[in-house]
């Protein structure tokens, strides 16, 4: 029995639609926003409400004699967003700014016209409420480099205080780590809850090529390892669930959403005074007696900058933007984790996520009513794993692996060619012969890329989406790395745990890459610059930086420098890109932020205090 497309997704569509209003009414709806009570004088005015907005937000409401305000571009929280398997669902829609990528020179040959949807969350919570969920904090030797770098109290023994104040740790496979971890903060994290077959085969490779099973966020991370989510009980644990909810019977919070900042206002003395934003067909300002905190993300933050007239004189002056502030650094040092996606191979069937996972009313149903099975955890990557670096301290890897349980053409390309942005003939050329067939896929990532992009102004309209260069592959170190990435994944796919499961990889020749001898690293370096695309952690666009760095934007309390009274406070402030997935590593940025503002207006930070005991470790 055949079924075509339509009738495949229709029963699902139905399904999912119950499933939604049940999460309407569970998840409990919260209208995050206060525009109702907006003033005119504020302490902080913060921009955006994303992963370390939002964060930084609450912390400050904390004290009650501060009057905050908390202005998010976006609305409230779509539905879908709350039930961890529809994290995909959410990358097309209103949540997100939808940004694209400019013309890739030295990549992206497999993608529409060399350029790739850039996903960042426009929403309450940001890309917290609308990404993969997985809580990994980054090596301790990225946070000791960041202060090696001049920029005192980001070293890990500095950081792991803020990291551990955020986290309720509701897990059961890190006994022998529990010291690293927080428990009794706002943000839930837990384990991967649902997982297919093949997760053992993944764990199993790993002990087979000589890793162990560790908790990349203990003491060391070279090894093989099960994703730790910010999932609280099969919802999805966003800043806006983890810091705004709990925050928002504070009266000194406003949060005022569809809320888009054009301009940081500043005085003679450049100090700033407030912000202009436009709300329901109105531009409205907000005048701030203490600091304007910008929270807009490694894309929108140095945007915002540069149209308020804080950035490189030259090009703000091609814009007819009057200068502020010569910042030549803003927008300048964009890195991001750089993957392979497309490497596949084939399995027996029984052992990977196939088209029907999630249409199967027994799926709907454990989660409706226990919130169980495949739909409270995101589909898709199951393991991660760490390798050691050729080159310096071995311990601080240039390498993450992401283990998928899917093939990329899972869908048959309905949906992943957009969403990741192929060009269609390639797709269909490289992956039809692996159509209808279970699999896995795996992606070597870059965690330490030598590229570097930037984003400008498209022009003065603070409106007009930022030209984003991440300037993929330009350092030939990193296609060199991610060889070493696609011969790693090969071996793991062919020990024999991965055997066992019937794996086999899709050899068909890549399209463009036919002029070199198969397995040699000319042919896999083409193949590096065919499928490699963005993991979607962009940072270090405002880096944090000595005086002496010409490219420094802020100093280590994340004050932007040459005017006063203006902070930033997200993943651009990373001098160098943290050696994982960036959203623990953010929210840990918003909590130390917190304080360090707290500290300059004399207030004392409290201690921080690990609450609540270790759970027993399941046997």
């Amino acid at each position: 029995m055949t079924f075509s497309h339509k009738s495949t997704w229709l029963l699902p569509v139905t399904l999912l639609r119950l499933l939604l209003i049940t999460v309407i009414r569970e998840a409990g709806h919260h209208n995050y926003d206060s525009s109702h009570r907006l003033g005119t004088y504020y302490d902080f005015v913060v921009v955006g409400a994303g992963s370390a907005g939002a964060t930084v937000a609450a912390r400050l409401s904390e004290v009650g004699g501060w009057r905050v305000l908390l202005l998010e571009a976006g609305g409230q929280p779509p539905p879908e967003s709350h039930v961890p398997a529809l994290f995909g669902v959410l990358l097309q829609g209103d949540a997100d700014w939808n940004f694209r990528t400019t013309r890739q020179r030295h990549g992206l040959r497999g993608f529409k016209d060399q350029a790739i949807p850039f996903n960042r969350g426009r929403v309450v919570g940001g890309s917290s409420t609308i990404n993969y969920m997985m809580y990994v904090r980054g090596n301790r030797r990225d946070f000791d480099n960041w202060e090696e770098m001049g920029n005192p109290g980001w070293s890990y023994e500095a950081v792991l205080p803020y990291f551990k104040k955020s986290e309720d740790y509701r897990g059961t496979r890190h006994a022998a780590t529990a010291e690293y971890h927080g428990f009794g903060g706002p943000l839930a994290v837990e384990d991967k809850s649902w997982y297919t077959p093949l997760l053992n085969g993944f764990l199993k490779a790993g002990q087979q090529l000589g890793y162990n099973v560790i908790d990349p966020n203990g003491p060391e991370m070279i090894g093989f390892s099960v994703p730790d989510m910010t999932i609280r009980e099969g919802w999805r644990w966003s800043t806006a669930e983890a810091y705004l909810k709990p925050a928002a019977s504070r009266l000194n919070l406003h949060v005022v959403l569809d809320a888009h900042v054009t301009q940081i206002m500043f005085d003679r003395s450049k100090r700033a005074v407030g912000v202009r934003f436009e709300h329901s067909g109105k531009t409205r300002t907000a005048l701030v007696k203490r600091e304007v905190v910008i929270s807009g993300g490694a894309i929108s933050s140095p945007q915002i900058l540069m149209v308020s007239g804080v950035g490189p004189a030259k090009h703000l002056h091609q814009h007819g933007i009057p200068v502020v502030a010569d910042v030549p650094g803003v927008g300048q040092n964009l890195q991001d984790h750089a993957s392979i996606f497309g490497l596949t191979w084939t399995t027996d069937s029984g052992h990977s996520i196939s088209s029907f996972t999630l249409a199967s009313p027994t799926a709907i149903g454990d989660y409706i009513f226990r919130r169980k099975g495949p739909f409270s955890s995101p589909l898709g990557i199951e393991a991660h794993a760490w390798i050691e670096a050729d080159e310096g301290d071995p311990y601080w890897p240039e390498l993450q692996f992401l283990f998928i349980a899917g093939t990329t053409m899972l869908d048959d390309g309905l949906s992943i060619t957009d969403l990741i942005g192929y060009d269609r003939k390639f797709f269909y050329e490289y992956f039809l012969p692996i159509r209808g067939q279970e699999g896995f896929s795996i992606a070597p990532m870059l965690t330490r890329a030598r590229s570097r992009g930037s984003v400008t102004l498209k022009s003065s309209d603070p409106k007009a989406d930022p030209v984003i260069d991440p300037n993929y592959l330009s350092h030939p170190t990193d296609v060199k790395n991610l060889v070493k990435g696609i011969k790693f994944a090969l071996a793991v796919g062919n020990t024999p745990a991965m055997r066992e499961y019937g794996a086999k990889f899709h050899d068909k020749v890549v399209p463009g890459c036919q002029y070199y001898a198969v397995g040699t690293d000319e042919y896999w370096a083409c193949m590096v610059r065919t499928l490699t695309a963005t993991t979607y952690h962009p940072a270090g666009t405002c880096k944090m930086a000595p005086a002496s760095d010409p490219y420094g934007v802020v100093d280590h309390k994340l004050r932007v420098r040459r005017v006063f009274g203006v902070r930033v406070v997200d993943a651009s402030i990373m001098p160098l890109v943290v050696s994982a997935n960036t959203n623990a590593a953010t929210i840990m940025i918003g909590e130390k932020a917190a304080d360090l503002i707290k500290a300059d207006w004399g207030i004392v930070p409290q201690k921080v205090v690990s609450r609540r005991p270790f759970r027993v470790p399941y046997i």
